[in-house]
């Protein structure tokens, strides 16, 4: 049933392996199982899938062992849990004496002949899941509908379930005291109701309701003059002055595009005067120089609590016992256990959810670190506390920083050489920021002597089109052609509105080939990633043109709906793709970090449910307010408190 088991060190010397008759070889799917879960942190859950096999792995973090079966994915073998448990305590128990007396040369010198303890123990474990008798259904007589009666289940008219009595009497017992100290009031009110209401029966109809109508009345008026506010004394000037914007256009008729030509052409729209220190920023900054984030985090001292025995009956309380075992505690002799870490783990996961960290995978995180450092021993005078805030500073540093690291300069560079354009896509939610920072990034290429072709493929927004004119305007005030050799560095290429995106972006590409333009950036209209016919169009674009690059956009504001997106994003592209090996995001660009302060868990959010890398970072409103990722600096103020 097994395809393989494998015993191998952290350092990765294979220390024993089984390999299965007819199973492949291990090698595959344990080298990927090392890439991307031990590698990168992700050790929250023990099973992996790796094409058809599912792996199931337990870490030993004492002598720094990693134990690994292997076995079909279409298999359901519920002895597997069993069998690598009893595998690790026998190899545990067998080998101790070698890995506390050589060390490391144990490891490369030791034979560890396991074979015919792991045939005794699958042979007892398949046994043991063969013993289990299937579950029975409960009979009738078993259940708790069987003791009822008939006659608890009939309910007359006008008479009130004795559950819901018994809810109401529990409720009245949980209010304040104010309102017990009220009641007496309440029940003389009861009795001139009462009172009132024997007064009635002797009255006729008419009398009744006249009596009625004239007391209600007499309600409303008094609530009406008990919610009049006094007038103030200086009446409201009547009518509103309309708002004047310090940076704004008091002129209606430059803001008027109504007279102009089809498709807002260029010669027909006013030219936009614009400061351009305020467009750039930074005035000291270094021209087509990507700078990191930037975080200085206030190193404060934390009181944290010594360690102290689990085994508080046997340490006794003052004397020497009591020091002894606080110095016990302290010197290093102890193992991390699951009760030690809990507290702190649990302040931990609440810590990442208030900094907007999706509360899915806090609880990933933390289950990881719980299983790296369970069973490890603690070094000289450290605490629990300690311990595992750096050992979850160190995973969430390992998730931040990329498998593959994307490189625009230098695949830009790399079309060139093949004289073709370098294009890239953005595709996101509505509102995230695709066009602004779009912008950015082609404002940092023309820096870097690179020519762009803006694809306006947004063809449902209203002013999509004219926001990306306005920037080419911008952009070309900024880098004119007469600083270029007389070369246009940056073009908009569009067809107007209610047009098929992915022509446009087929025609765009095409033009820039003709053209000689270095880079393609294609917009693409906002769509919630529930919308299946805007999803089906965004795959279309992707598949047909091929980009070399597909950027997800998302904001730094949201927590679990970043996790939501980005999910969604890849599992349309993946549906409506009708290529065999569909094609998916790529990298991802982080709006809006300028808004958060130090919640920047949205980072980790996208960059642990993709595994893919934070190419930009959108930190303003100017064309410079573009970063990369600074894997330290977002985990420092992650763990700020």
């Amino acid at each position: 049933m097994l395809d393989f088991f494998t015993i191998f060190s952290k350092g990765g010397l294979v220390l024993w392996c089984f390999q299965g008759v007819r199973g492949p070889a291990a090698t595959a799917p344990v080298n990927a199982l090392i890439r991307s879960v031990l590698l990168q942190e992700r050790g929250g859950n023990n099973s992996f899938t790796h094409e058809a096999l599912t792996l199931k792995y337990k870490l030993d973090n004492q002598f720094e062992l990693v134990f690994v079966v292997g076995f079909q994915k279409i298999l359901t073998l519920t002895y597997v849990d069993k069998l690598i448990d009893d595998v690790h305590k026998e190899f545990r128990d067998k080998y101790r004496n070698e890995f506390q007396q050589k060390g490391a040369l144990g490891l490369l010198n030791g034979t560890f002949d396991f074979k015919d303890d792991f045939m005794r123990l699958l042979r007892d474990a398949e046994e043991s899941s063969k013993v289990r008798a299937p579950t029975v259904m409960k009979t009738f007589e078993q259940s708790l509908k069987s003791q009822k009666t008939v006659k608890c289940m009939i309910e007359t008219r006008g008479e009130k379930p004795k559950e819901k009595i018994k809810n109401k009497k529990n409720k009245g017992s949980k209010k304040d005291g104010t309102e017990v100290v009220a009641a007496p009031s309440k029940a003389s009110a009861g009795d001139k109701q009462l009172s009132a209401a024997g007064d009635k029966e002797e009255l006729t109809k008419d009398e009744i309701l006249q009596k009625n109508r004239e007391e209600f009345f007499r309600r409303h008026m008094k609530a009406g003059e008990k919610s009049r506010s006094p007038k103030p004394d200086a009446q409201k000037e009547k009518g509103k002055k309309p708002r004047v914007w310090d940076l704004g256009n008091s002129n209606a008729k430059v803001l008027d595009y109504s007279n102009s030509a089809t498709n807002g052409s260029a010669e027909a729209c006013p030219v936009e005067e614009f400061d351009p220190d305020m467009a750039l920023g930074d005035k000291n900054r270094e021209p087509g120089r990507l700078y990191d984030l930037e975080y200085e985090s206030d190193d404060e001292a934390e009181e944290e609590k010594v360690v102290q025995s689990p085994s508080k009956a046997s340490v006794k309380k003052g004397g020497l016992g009591g020091m002894f075992g606080m110095l016990k505690g302290l010197v290093g002799s102890k193992s991390l256990t699951r009760e030690d870490m809990d507290p702190v783990l649990e302040k931990m996961k609440d810590h990442l959810i208030a900094k907007n960290v999706a509360a899915e995978i806090a609880v990933q995180l933390c289950e990881s670190v719980a299983k790296k450092l369970e069973g490890k021993v603690m070094g000289t005078f450290t605490t629990v506390t300690s311990t595992v805030k750096q050992a979850l500073q160190e995973a969430l540093v390992q998730i931040l920083q990329p498998q593959r690291r994307v490189d625009v300069l230098r695949d830009v560079m790399d079309a060139q050489r093949h004289r073709r354009p370098y294009v890239v896509t953005f595709c996101g939610v509505n509102g995230v920021g695709k066009s602004t920072n779009l912008a950015k990034i082609s404002f940092w290429l023309i820096e870097n002597g690179f020519s762009v072709l803006i694809a306006a493929c947004d063809t449902f927004r209203a002013g999509a089109v004219e926001q990306l004119r306005t920037h080419t305007r911008r952009l070309n005030a900024l880098h004119p052609p007469e600083s270029h050799g007389g070369r246009t560095m940056v073009q908009l290429y569009e067809k107007g509105y209610g047009k098929d995106a992915a022509g446009i972006a087929m025609e765009a590409i095409s033009y820039a080939r003709n053209q000689g333009f270095d880079v393609v950036l294609v917009d693409t209209a906002g769509r919630m990633q529930d919308n299946a016919p805007l999803m089906t169009a965004l795959a279309k674009l992707i598949a047909v043109n091929a980009p070399d690059l597909v950027l997800f956009v998302g904001e730094a504001l949201v927590g679990n709906e970043a996790v939501d997106q980005l999910v969604k994003f890849n599992k349309a592209l993946a549906d409506h793709s009708m290529a065999q090996t569909p094609r998916l995001i790529d990298g991802i660009v982080l709006t809006k970090f300028d808004t958060i302060d130090d919640k920047v868990g949205a980072a980790i959010s996208m960059t642990y449910i993709t595994s893919k890398p934070i190419v930009f970072v959108g930190t303003g409103q100017t064309y410079c307010d573009l970063r990369s990722l600074n894997a330290k600096a977002v985990v420092a103020a992650l763990m700020k408190a």
